[in-house]
């Protein structure tokens, strides 16, 4: 067992002298799409989840297309499910089910589809719970769409159900959470309005990002909330909302958790906000809608949380996965999703790709897709040291050198240290200080094996001691780099 502390923010760190912040958005596997659309019914590929089965290795693909075909009888295909496995994750194939045909074809690779109301169904989050009690439910799937109620069709959150994830039941007595709909600019209602049902201030929007949350024991949904604009009217641009479930049937009222401020440009929002949870931190790749640009193109940022409410943008300056070349399947849109898959020495984030703006699908000279982009495990950002430090308070100047000291804790349940760094340049020694300060003879920098070259997990060790040396007690590294970047630390049991 292992405990992982990300440098990716402050919340490990007592203070730094020195090293500055490094930020290390992942490298794309391809300039082309893994998957493309290819059949008759796909005209646009974008909003996707993926799983990797942790016993077979099997990668299972949902995305949701797109058909902009104006001829289609059915409504209910105008944006369905489907589906795509791999073994190796990066070559998939689209199987021919027997579940949803499509004009002469009798089988196909739908899975989904919408239930034709007033607007499309909406993308497709799934998540898969192992340990399910009911194995019919193993694959449980979020999407927006319109249902029939008392009072008429109504849009909001639906859910469906499946034990393979290819043959799905949708849930009865939708919407379970209700979606403001009708035209930008409506009056907000009054508190005694009820003849308007498709006024809902504050409400979540048409795209679902899913995860579970392991510190809660809950399913919270991320996305987009309309927030009134400065008129005070509905419907201007869109924040980030959140609310759970305890059973992914049950939701809470929604609450605005961020919006765009007074750094973010006048025409910038959220387009949606996907989260997953890894090693405690919650991760959100943030979709940065920019409307004065190409009819609404879309960059992802990098927002990190330690709490899944109070959000921080250390990372404003350059964008964790940018819109590919012009031209390119991603070019114009990246759509990401909250099912990153997480391996021992890499990290997976599949996303979708518009070559145009977020409502460019009905364009004829569209090219779309699944993409991916590839991080060395747990680098999404470090502390390195700095070129050159020279302040009045040294005794000299120093380059490339800074020291990391980390808060304390006690030591006493680990048998050892592991430190995620690249050191291709230079090397890291690791100092113990009990918690006052002071250093721990035979723990010091003098005394430490100096860890050299790039790699996910260095063993640290001193010259003549082991961690269990220090016994009960709490304890603090420091890490001192030379031309060195460290970007996590695992605690051994």
């Amino acid at each position: 067992m292992t405990d992982t502390w990300l440098l990716l923010d402050e919340h490990h760190i007592l203070y730094r002298a020195g090293p500055r912040r490094v930020f290390n958005p992942p490298t794309r596997h391809s300039s082309r799409a893994l998957v493309g659309p290819t059949e008759p019914w796909e005209t646009a590929l974008a909003w996707n989840s993926i799983y990797r089965n942790p016993h077979t290795g099997q990668y299972q693909l949902w995305y949701q297309s797109y058909n902009d075909d104006s001829r289609l009888a059915d409504r209910r295909y105008g944006c369905v499910v489907c589906y795509a496995e791999s073994d190796d994750g990066i070559h998939f194939t689209k199987p021919e089910l027997d579940l949803f045909s499509y004009g002469d074809r009798e089988r196909t690779n739908i899975v989904l589809l919408g239930s034709g109301g007033h607007s499309y169904r909406y993308c497709c989050s799934v998540l898969v719970d192992e340990a399910a009690p009911d194995p019919e439910r193993r694959y449980r799937m979020a999407y927006f769409d319109w249902t029939e109620t008392d009072s008429g069709q109504r849009p909001g959150l639906c859910v469906a159900f499946s034990a393979d994830g290819m043959r799905w039941t949708k849930h009865a007595g939708s919407p379970l959470s209700p979606i403001a709909y009708g035209s930008s600019g409506d009056e907000v209602p009054f508190t005694t309005d009820t003849d308007r049902p498709w006024a809902v201030p504050l409400s979540m929007s048409d795209a679902t990002d899913v995860f579970y949350d392991p510190v809660r024991d809950a399913y919270v949904w991320y996305g987009k909330m309309w927030i009134d604009g400065p008129d005070g009217r509905m419907a201007w641009k869109h924040a980030m909302g959140r609310c759970e479930s305890a059973d992914f049937l049950n939701w809470s009222t929604p609450e605005l958790v961020l919006g765009p401020d007074d750094d973010d440009l006048p025409h910038v929002e959220f387009h949606t906000t996907p989260v997953f949870y890894h090693e405690g931190v919650y991760i959100c790749l943030n979709q940065i809608l920019d409307r004065a640009m190409g009819g609404g193109v879309i960059d992802v940022e990098l927002m990190v949380s330690r709490d899944g409410c109070a959000w921080q943008r250390p990372f404003r300056d350059e964008f964790f996965l940018p819109r590919g070349d012009e031209g390119a399947f991603d070019g114009g849109s990246i759509f990401t999703n909250s099912t990153p898959v997480i391996l021992d020495e890499e990290m997976r984030f599949y996303y979708g790709g518009y070559s145009g703006g977020a409502t460019s699908a009905d364009d004829g000279r569209h090219v779309s897709g699944i993409g991916l982009a590839i991080l060395p495990r747990d680098r999404f950002a470090g502390v390195g040291a700095l070129p050159r430090t020279d302040l009045p308070t040294q005794r000299r100047p120093l380059e490339g050198i800074g020291q990391v000291t980390l808060k304390s804790t006690e030591v006493s349940p680990y048998r050892g240290i592991e430190l995620n760094v690249d050191a291709t340049e230079g090397c890291v020694r690791v100092e113990i200080l009990d918690a006052s300060g002071r250093r721990v003879p035979g723990f010091t920098r003098e005394d430490s094996v100096a860890l050299r070259g790039d790699a996910l997990r260095h063993t640290v060790r001193w010259q003549d001691r082991q961690l269990g040396d220090l016994g009960a007690g709490e304890f603090m590294l420091r890490l001192h780099l030379e031309r060195a970047t460290a970007y996590a630390l695992r605690w051994l049991r």
